[in-house]
Formats: structure tokens, C-alpha cells, sequence
């Protein structure tokens, strides 16, 4: 990457992951221009400078890595399989909140003895032979399996992989799991402590280009600054209410008192001006956790809140965006 070039982040270029990244940064005001369906390069209208490119989940990270592509979403299965030892990739956001899934060892369902990861490698033990795993994704798979010495094969497979214990060509399998259906229509089974790598979808750097581009660096911080504001809005509502009250800070201490009802900082209380004036009304507006909405709207209700509005958040922007603080202090 040259110094002035536009910068460029990378997209899986297909399948659920895709459509899901797509759906992720328009939700997060990023939208993704795509002026022909079957080009493979976009625009973020909101982010002119950020150009966009669509690659395979791995190719993503290999680009990243390179340097010829400054920022990447992809699977953290995939990043940790191909993000190598130099350093040069820089995880910034860990947990984007979709593309779930696990790098998972399966054995056949035949395998009654083998119940976890200790029978397996007691089972592995009475074979003339190592065990073969067939897998995409060597590098995690062979940590996993030498970390607890069994001996094995690695068998590396660009096909379907559930067929492999079936056709012969292989034991058992590494691959990734998500609802496990799959497994199950091709009779095998994960084994519960053989979880190699868990996955969601991830946002990663290329570390130099951090360092040396000023560009990078000021784009790193507004990638994060919109993806954490959705993320930190996504879990929380914006509550308002009418309420009796002598004073704000009289209404403020009955808040404090309960327990999911104190704002961010605290609430924002203002004055209703009632035709009547026989009663101080005062509109009260807090953010609380939608996992809370129901105990937050008893303890409204409880300390004499009426008529309640409850709405969603788009933003709730930091100061700072905490990710970016972390990033700042890996580079350093």
C-alpha cells in the first residue's frame, strides 16, 4: 500500500458471510455501493476515501497481511489459520455479532467408546497407524491435536469433508461447525471438548500500514467509532416518561434508588409545562438495556412514571471508542 492511496477494506466476496457483513455495516451507516452485481470493488458513500474490494474469507486475511489491502472482515477461524507469525495482522474488533460458528473435531457416530477428546486419544492408541484428520484448516488443527499429543495425520481436503470417514480416506474430520445438522446427515458427531477455534466474524489491520499512514490510522478510528457506537445501540433503548416530582434532583435520587433506571451517567430531566399547574410534571429520558426494558418499566412504574416511550438507539457514541484506545496501545 502507497501513502495517498485510497485506502481499501476487504469483504467476503460470497455466501451467508457476505450478506451478512453487507447487512452489518449498512445497519452500522456504512452502506456498501455496489454499482454492478458481478464487479468485485465498492464504495461506502459515507466514507468516500474507503474504497471496498470482495475476496474469499481466507484471501482476506492473506491480503491483509500483505499489506496490498489496509483493513479486512472475515471469520476469526480463518485469521487465526492464516494470519502467521510476523505480526503484521492486527485484530481490532473481535466480535462483530454474526458468523458464528467452531472449528470442531467429528468422529462417526459408529465411535461409541469415543466421548471426548481422552477417548479419542485412547482410542487413536490402538490403531496400527496415526489417526487421519481431514481438514481445511491444518495449522489450528495440528496445534490443537500435538497440544494433546495424539498421534495423527493430517489429511488436507478442498471438497466436501463429511464424506471423508465415510469413503475411507480419512478417521475423523476438523471442520467448521455452526448448527450441526450437517454432521448429523452424514451420521457423524462433534465431540463436546473438541472445540479447536471458536468463530464470529472479525475486523483486522494491517499493522504497518497503521504505523506509517496517518490516512489508516484516522480511518481505523472511524471504522471503529461507527461499528462500536451500533454495537454498544444494538443492546440498549431509549426510555422516556412522565413523572410527578417536586425537583429533578428530587425525581433523579427516587431513580438512583432502583436499580436499572440511572441513565448512562444519569438521567436527563426536563419540565413539562401542563395546563394545570396544580402538579410539577417532569419528562425523565434514560438509556437502559433491552435485556432490562421489563424490570426498568416496573421501577418507572413504582416511583410514579407514566406514560412510557420506548424507542430504539441508533449511535451511543464514547468519548473515545475503547477499541481504539486498545489498538493505539498495540501499536505501541
Amino acid at each position: 500500500m502507497q501513502t495517498g492511496q485510497t485506502i481499501r477494506l476487504s469483504l467476503p466476496s460470497k455466501g451467508r458471510l457476505e450478506s451478512d457483513a453487507l447487512h452489518f455495516l449498512s445497519a452500522a451507516g456504512l452502506h456498501v455501493f455496489k454499482p454492478n452485481p458481478r464487479q468485485y470493488q465498492a464504495e461506502v458513500p459515507a466514507i468516500p476515501e474507503l474504497g471496498v474490494i470482495f475476496q474469499r474469507p481466507g484471501d482476506i486475511v492473506v491480503s491483509v497481511r500483505q499489506g496490498s489491502v489496509d483493513f479486512g472482515i472475515t471469520g476469526i477461524d480463518v485469521i487465526e489459520e492464516k494470519r502467521g507469525g510476523n505480526g503484521d495482522i492486527l485484530i481490532l474488533h473481535d466480535a462483530l455479532g454474526f458468523g458464528y460458528c467452531s472449528l470442531a473435531l467429528a468422529v462417526p457416530e459408529g465411535w461409541e467408546p469415543v466421548t471426548d477428546i481422552a477417548s479419542l486419544k485412547d482410542y487413536s492408541q490402538t490403531l496400527s497407524r496415526p489417526l487421519r484428520v481431514a481438514t481445511k484448516f491444518p495449522v489450528l488443527t495440528e496445534r490443537f491435536l500435538k497440544h494433546r499429543d495424539i498421534p495423527h495425520t493430517l489429511i488436507s481436503a478442498e471438497g466436501t469433508l463429511e464424506t471423508a470417514p465415510t469413503i475411507g480416506y480419512a478417521d475423523v474430520i476438523s471442520d467448521l461447525v455452526s448448527s450441526g445438522q450437517t454432521l448429523k446427515d452424514n451420521r457423524l458427531r462433534a465431540l463436546p471438548d473438541g472445540v479447536i477455534q471458536p468463530s464470529q466474524a472479525a475486523l483486522i489491520a494491517n499493522r504497518k500500514a497503521l504505523q506509517t499512514n496517518p490516512n489508516a490510522l484516522e480511518m481505523a478510528r472511524r471504522l471503529l467509532e461507527y461499528i462500536e457506537a451500533h454495537l454498544r445501540a444494538e443492546e440498549n433503548l431509549l426510555v422516556v416518561a412522565n413523572m410527578r416530582g417536586e425537583s429533578p434532583e428530587a425525581i433523579a435520587q427516587k431513580m438512583f434508588s432502583e436499580t436499572t433506571v440511572g441513565g448512562l451517567q444519569g438521567p436527563t430531566i426536563s419540565p413539562v409545562i401542563v395546563r394545570e399547574a396544580k402538579q410539577k410534571w417532569f419528562s425523565v429520558s434514560i438509556v437502559v438495556r433491552r435485556a432490562d426494558l421489563s424490570r426498568a418499566i416496573t421501577e418507572l412504574r413504582h416511583i410514579g412514571g407514566s406514560g412510557m416511550i420506548v424507542s430504539p438507539v441508533t449511535y451511543i457514541f464514547e468519548e473515545e471508542p475503547p477499541r481504539y484506545k486498545a489498538m493505539l496501545a498495540a501499536l505501541q
